[in-house]
């Protein structure tokens, strides 16, 4: 931030991450707009994975500045080490079944 010309305040800024099959990218971005983004990692031909998302984000000393994370649904599915792609339970913090239109509606009892 000194290089940039901007007093850093960790609370005015958040991490976008973002992945593709061969490519994790890991941006710094101003909650106001007022300053342009930063990026701060971009690593080419690393599998999308935990591991790969682990080593990246330890590599610009995430647990450090503890920025509030953002992503798209696959990046959040990859944080708590879900499968990609198809995703039977999408919500990491139930276990429904979004694919199961016949019993969407009719299931009362569920697993703790």
């Amino acid at each position: 931030m000194e290089v940039l010309g901007h007093e850093y305040n960790p609370d005015q800024w958040h991490l976008f991450t973002d992945s593709s099959k061969v490519r994790l990218k890991v941006v710094l971005l101003h909650n106001g707009n007022r300053f342009p983004s930063v990026p701060l990692a971009h690593a080419a031909n690393m599998k999308e994975s935990y591991e790969s998302m682990k080593l990246l984000l330890g590599k610009i000393k995430y647990d450090e500045y503890k920025w509030k994370l953002c992503g798209d649904l696959k990046v959040v599915a990859l944080l708590p080490r879900m499968q990609l792609s198809y995703t039977k339970y999408c919500c990491f913090l139930c276990k429904w079944d979004s694919w199961d239109r016949k019993n969407q509606y009719v299931n009362k009892l569920w697993p703790k």
